[in-house]
């Protein structure tokens, strides 16, 4: 196989790849593996005489070493780790080494620290959730609602950011398709005619992704969601572990491409005007500053000075023929290879003149050098620094913590088999995200030389950089299976979070209300449930925000914080009680709130108020525990026969 120069190859291959079937072929083929997953979930539910609950919700505590590892480690493994992640890389650099060490600790942390007594706990109460088990731990019905809407709450979040990731995941996979191209001009004149001022590829993509998988969530239930998280697994670790020597390789070497970041500075973000157009100018399309002035000829298009300044559109604004000027938002590309340039498909009117004025920039210093070196470049919004050591601190505690508070983590302690299986699954996780944190890292470092220009939709690095791997070593095909690895870590995040939700609204909610229903009549809620809340989610997903990973991190600290201190002290501290767990979760939830409606304000953009330099879910957390200990010292004690139930064993008889 002749090697190609990447940067000439790149844009030809990613707009190639576009026309190949076979990558959707290979990536339906997966599809239809999972729902065959599903189909045998379900028939094994119904040849067993279980409690419908307890297997739809927690696959009647059976789970082994692989698919209780697997289905962990598939579970926290998102969109965030497989397109929020990389998007962050390929957005700032190595910094993100640092960013995201901690969680190579969380393992040790979140499946050593709770998961024997959180496995005993619901054993002894018989919870089905997390909030069963507070309840059924303290005996008090107030502390299971409350948990109930904190979760529903912070889950509906998390499945808004899982849906953008399903979506943009379908939209690069599709685009090009004749057959999807024409659907998406016929949803544009709907959602145009509506004024609603949505993406109509995206909208399509996100319709589609949510149908799957609220399809086969619902219908398997939780072993399914196992099953399918295994086969997810394997396709997750298996396409990072690809994509990582050929892009080494297509880099020319990881000390190649460290030498080219050293060189390089962030795109400027910058206005355009168009004050005469016959058409919109769409997303990502590629602008030259020559094509800003009049009576171009067209032969000159493809032998402009790379001294001429490069733009690539980012937002293409409202197009009206009937009104002009109108606004588009633009970067520029700082740091032009000739190879490069010289291969982009540049976006024009058939007679060469768009009619554009004089961008405006803003005011940004030189930062060469930032993508290789802490604490990395600043961002223009705020003038700071990405990662000062005070907020590196943070998220080395926030990975490695966080995910032990995540109760989506914590439903699956409560379904493994026994001690060894839980031993042994630790290592086996520690392992699996070592193949593929590291690997992402560098992987996505490359792309910032490989494919630039992406921060005008850094969301879709991942599936765009498995098209181009694909399309370099001739093999399309592959794409679909690549695809597949980071819609693999959607589809298995966004499962297990549909059925935490469904199970607090059918067991914690409307269970308790009516203790009498049917089995029958429980098992139509539960199929209701799922379905409502996935139709919800994937609604609030039209319109979401920026960055996918600014949700993931909002959703995992605000559980983390919520959720950690309260309920590692209901484990392990005799004299909790239910007000000092509910005070703890309160205030934990109200300071991660507070952090974030601060940090809005004064940014004016979705992110967080860092008190000294810290993420909110150090102060939170501290905060919460406080709450807890306190609160919990000048209430009443819990009862002897509580005590005894959960914090001693009864003696063996000889």
């Amino acid at each position: 196989m002749q090697h190609v120069s990447p940067l000439s190859a790149g844009p030809h291959f990613i707009f190639a790849a576009a026309s190949d079937f076979s990558a959707i072929v290979a990536f339906s083929i997966y599809i239809l593996l999972v729902f065959f997953l599903a189909i045998l979930s379900n028939r094994y539910r119904q040849s067993n005489n279980k409690s419908f609950l307890a297997e739809y919700f927690l696959g009647s505590r059976t789970l082994g070493v692989w698919a209780f590892a697997l289905t962990f480690a598939a579970t926290s493994a998102s969109g965030g780790s497989f397109m929020g992640f990389p998007s962050l890389v390929y957005t700032h650099g190595w910094v993100l080494a640092m960013w995201i060490a901690g969680y190579m600790l969380v393992p040790i942390v979140a499946i050593g620290l709770l998961g024997k007594r959180i496995n005993q706990f619901s054993r002894k109460t018989d919870a089905i959730t997390i909030p069963d088990m507070l309840r059924g731990r303290f005996q008090d019905p107030m502390i299971g609602v409350v948990a109930t809407y904190f979760i529903v709450f912070f889950m509906v979040f998390n499945l808004v950011a899982q849906f953008k990731a399903g979506s943009k995941i379908l939209q690069t996979l599709m685009s090009g398709i004749p057959f999807f191209d024409s659907t998406v001009l016929m949803i544009s004149q709907v959602t145009n005619s509506l004024g609603l001022g949505l993406d109509p590829a995206y909208v399509l993509c996100l319709l589609v992704f949510g149908l799957v998988v609220v399809a086969y969530t619902t219908y398997g239930g939780f072993r399914a969601v196992v099953w399918t998280d295994v086969l997810q697994g394997f396709f997750m670790v298996a396409g990072v572990l690809f994509m990582l020597p050929v892009t080494i390789w297509a880099v020319g070497g990881m000390g190649e491409a460290t030498r080219l970041m050293a060189t390089m500075q962030p795109p400027i973000e910058l206005s355009l005007e168009v004050t005469q157009a016959d058409s919109k100018i769409p997303k990502n399309s590629w602008l030259h500053e020559r094509v800003l002035h009049s009576g171009l000829p067209e032969d000159d298009f493809n032998h402009f000075p790379l001294q001429k300044r490069l733009f690539r559109v980012k937002q293409s604004g409202d197009f009206d023929p009937s009104e002009r000027p109108y606004t588009i938002s633009v970067i520029e590309i700082v740091d032009q290879n000739s190879e490069f340039i010289d291969s982009l498909p540049i976006f024009r009117k058939a007679n060469g003149s768009l009619g554009l004025v004089q961008p405006v920039e803003l005011q940004t210093e030189p930062q060469v050098g930032k993508y290789v070196s802490l604490p990395g470049f600043k961002k223009p919004q705020s003038n700071q620094a990405y990662l000062p050591i005070a907020l590196a601190v943070s998220f080395f505690f926030f990975w490695t913590f966080s995910s032990a508070g995540q109760p989506s983590n914590m439903v699956r302690l409560m379904a493994f088999r026994d001690s060894k299986t839980l031993k042994r699954a630790i290592f086996t996780v520690c392992v699996y995200y070592s193949l593929i944190y590291f690997p992402i890292v560098m992987i996505f470092c490359c792309a910032r030389v490989l494919m630039p220009g992406w921060e005008t939709d850094s969301d879709r690095i991942m599936p765009e950089m498995a098209k181009f791997l694909t399309m370099m070593i001739e093999m399309p095909w592959l794409a679909g299976i690549l695809v597949a690895a980071p819609f693999a870590a959607v589809m298995s995040t966004m499962d297990s979070f549909l059925l935490m939700i469904s199970s607090s609204i059918v067991r914690d909610i409307y269970q308790k209300k009516y203790p009498d229903a049917s089995a029958q009549r429980i098992k139509s809620v539960t199929y209701w449930t799922t379905i409502i809340v996935g139709i919800f989610a994937m609604l609030a997903a039209m319109n979401p925000p920026r960055y996918l990973q600014d949700l993931i991190i909002f959703t995992g600290g605000g559980l983390s914080t919520t959720f950690l201190a309260p309920m590692a002290l209901s484990l392990y501290w005799k004299r909790m009680n239910a007000s000092g767990a509910i005070s703890g979760m309160v205030a934990g939830f109200l300071y991660h709130g507070l952090a974030y409606l601060v940090g809005t304000q004064l940014t004016g953009q979705f992110s967080a108020y860092y008190l000294a330099g810290f993420d909110p879910f150090v102060p939170g957390s501290i905060i919460s525990l406080m709450t807890c200990i306190v609160v919990a010292r000048l209430t009443q004690p819990p009862s002897d026969a509580i005590v005894i139930k959960f914090f001693y064993r009864k003696k063996k008889s000889n």
